[in-house]
Parts: C-alpha cells; sequence; structure tokens
C-alpha cells in the first residue's frame, strides 16, 4: 500500500502542474488593472506594475502619515525617516510610521475594492507583496503585526476581514509575527467614509480595545490595513496600543487617500 502511494504521489503532483499550465494557456490570467492578458501568475501586468508600482511611480513622502511631500521648505523638516510635513509637525498623530505601497487613486483603487467589495481574495497576496516592496531600507521591522479589526456585524456582513487577508502574507514575507486577536473593536461605528471629517474623531473614539496588554507592553507593533483616508481610524488604534503600552505603532497600508 505505501509502497503504491509512494509511486503515484509525484505523478499526481505532475498531473496537477500540468492542468495549470494547460489552465494558464488556455485561460490566460487578466490584469487586474487594464484588463490585458498576462503570461504570468501575476496579477498584475509587467506594464500595470511598472507603471504604478515601479521606481518611477516613486514619490516623496512624509515617513509619519504617508502623505505626499511636493517640496522642501520652511515648513518641512529633515529628520530621521525623512521628511516630517507640517501637518505631522503641528499635531503629531499617535502612530510613529506609515508605510504604503501607493496612493489610492484610479487605477490603483481596482485592487482594493475588487479585494474588498468585489470578493477577489486572491488579490490580497499581490496586495501584500506590493506594500512588502513599498518597505524602505531604514524602517525598523515590528514584533507583531496587527490587522486593523472589523466589527462583529460587519465581518459576518462581509464574510472576511480585508485587512487580515493583506497581513497573513505580509507577515509571511517580512518574518513578522501575526496576531489576528491583538487588538479588537468593541464599537460598532459608521463606516469613516460616510462620515464628515470633522465628525470622524469622534465617531471612532473608543471603538478598540487589547484583550492582553501583555502582548503589547514594550513592544513595537505593526497595524494592517488596505486603505488610510484621514487617518482617524489608525490613529485611535495607534493611542490604543500606546495607552496599552506599545512602545512604537508603524502601519503598513497598501493604498493612501491624497489630501484634497
Amino acid at each position: 500500500m505505501n509502497h503504491k502511494i509512494g509511486k503515484t504521489a509525484p505523478l499526481r503532483i505532475l498531473l496537477h502542474r500540468w492542468r495549470g499550465a494547460l489552465l494558464r494557456s488556455v485561460l490566460p490570467s487578466a490584469c487586474a488593472l487594464c484588463g490585458s492578458d498576462s503570461d504570468s501568475d501575476d496579477a498584475l501586468c509587467p506594464g500595470c506594475a511598472a507603471q504604478f508600482f515601479g521606481p518611477a511611480a516613486a514619490i516623496a513622502r512624509c515617513p509619519r502619515c504617508a502623505n505626499p511631500i511636493p517640496g522642501s521648505g520652511p515648513s518641512f523638516l529633515h529628520g530621521l525617516g525623512g521628511t516630517l510635513c507640517g501637518v505631522c509637525l503641528a499635531d503629531p498623530p499617535a502612530f510613529d510610521r506609515t508605510v504604503v505601497a501607493a496612493d489610492y487613486a484610479l487605477p490603483v483603487d481596482q485592487l482594493v475594492l475588487q479585494l474588498k467589495f468585489g470578493h477577489r481574495l486572491a488579490l490580497a497576496p499581490l496586495c501584500a507583496r506590493l506594500l512588502r516592496d513599498a518597505v524602505p531600507p531604514d524602517c525598523a521591522l515590528p514584533a507583531l503585526l496587527c490587522p486593523v479589526p472589523l466589527s462583529a456585524h460587519r465581518l459576518a456582513e462581509r464574510g472576511y476581514n480585508q485587512a487580515l487577508e493583506i497581513a497573513r502574507p505580509l507577515a509571511r514575507s517580512l518574518g513578522v509575527a501575526l496576531h489576528p486577536r491583538l487588538a479588537a473593536r468593541v464599537r460598532e461605528t459608521a463606516a469613516q467614509s460616510s462620515v464628515s471629517p470633522d465628525q470622524r474623531a469622534h465617531n471612532i473614539a473608543g471603538a478598540f480595545a487589547v484583550p492582553d496588554a501583555a502582548l503589547v507592553a514594550g513592544r513595537h507593533i505593526g497595524v494592517v490595513d488596505d486603505v488610510m483616508t484621514s487617518g482617524r481610524t489608525l490613529n485611535e488604534l495607534a493611542a490604543t496600543l500606546k495607552r496599552h503600552g506599545a512602545a512604537r505603532v508603524s502601519n503598513f497600508v497598501f493604498a493612501r487617500t491624497p489630501p484634497h
């Protein structure tokens, strides 16, 4: 019995690979951004990868909030980690650093929309890889990664947490431990996108809790999310983590909404 299994297992593996290659040749994968056929297993064609995520697409960003920095002048401070924007100098957020892969703008926003509302979970590893590639060399890696938690109602409604789906492959690629329940959402809130900007801080206040403070105390925590808009949600979560003793909080977010 075991002898037969030993001989048939490699055959099954070869058949599986052959079947996958045949399907790719008959039904080539389409680029998630432009829709063109791609010969690779990647969800992006080489052209879109180079145009929207290559070196030519890189822009100067504030290392703390990841908003673009248009230039240098008296309102900017050059220090460790790059150039801080005037907003972060005047009103520092609770988090210490933010790494993003791209701006949340056409057509890159389609990756998030397809993952978040189109149930295309296969895009999560792509978002994680692009985010990993955006981590600068001087960025200290956290001790733990924590996805921004969804409320129980929204999790049941959607069926998955897109932040956690990105965090899983990101943790593996960075070699950082993932703790999916490091933070919990304890208060149901309206979606931040549906709330006026001046009400977003109030809407998200008190929404998070840390069940086990011992996991957080004295450690560098990395928070993972799909999109950062006003930053109020990430700021509230960072403030909660720091109240429980976190020494440092860094955000790892796939896309950043540009300031209006």
